[in-house]
């Protein structure tokens, strides 16, 4: 009598099982879950496409959104990223819906919350911060956009200029280069990391031309607040 045969489905989780674990210790997810907000109905928290985002990046790939899910065939999705979680629902459409939420609720609010708590969680030391600020250049035009025209007439005014300020959008321009490439526009980073092994707590992304004399205070004083 022959023994019943069984198909063997083999997954992958290469390295990505040792940043999925440290995510979870993290408790990234649930921060960003507990910010950003949950939706009904949706196969996918916000957090558990960070998650997805976090091990994209991680997975030594550059590829363009529209092949994101693609990255995740043939590996145990549900394992790294959580049950029921298959390389379908990592489209491009609901990376992107996610994408747009996290720029809503603000960049640096996030990587801050998240970040401060993960000190906590492995009992960073936060006595000593360092600041400082690097410029990133680009190639391509980088033309300004319009400014925004057509306001839905049953949109309030006074709720649009909040929103707009909010998210306001970095320029890409020219500035002081520390890379040595002043023919190239560039956008700056400014990032508080601890005297405790250089762990980042902080990161705001400004326009290119921004001097770090005029915004170092107010980054200092933004930390503070959160």
């Amino acid at each position: 009598m022959k023994e019943p045969q069984f198909a063997i489905k083999v997954l992958d989780i290469d390295h990505l099982g040792i940043i999925a674990g440290i995510i979870d210790e993290m408790e990234l997810v649930e921060e960003v879950n507990k910010i950003v907000g949950i939706k009904e109905k949706e196969s996918l928290t916000p957090g558990q496409v960070m998650k997805a985002m976090i091990l994209n990046g991680l997975g030594f790939l550059s590829a363009p959104l529209y092949l994101f899910e693609e990255y995740f065939v043939g590996k145990a999705t549900e394992h790294l990223i959580g049950e029921g979680v298959l390389p379908s629902h990592l489209n491009d459409d609901k990376v992107g819906r996610e994408l747009d939420e996290f720029y809503r609720v603000g960049i640096t609010k996030l990587f801050t919350a998240i970040a401060i708590k993960s000190a906590h969680k492995f009992q960073v030391k936060k006595e000593i911060i360092h600041l400082d600020g690097t410029s990133m250049y680009v190639h391509g035009e980088y033309e300004k956009e319009g400014a925004i025209n057509q306001v839905n007439e049953e949109t309030e005014i006074n709720t649009l200029e909040i929103e707009l300020e909010e998210m306001k959008p970095i320029e890409i321009v020219h500035g002081y280069s520390r890379d040595k490439r002043p023919d190239l526009k560039q956008f700056i980073i400014d990032m508080i990391v601890t005297g405790d092994g250089d762990i980042p707590l902080y990161l705001k992304i400004d326009s290119g031309n921004v001097d770090d004399k005029s915004v170092f205070v107010e980054r200092l004083k933004e930390f503070k607040e959160q």
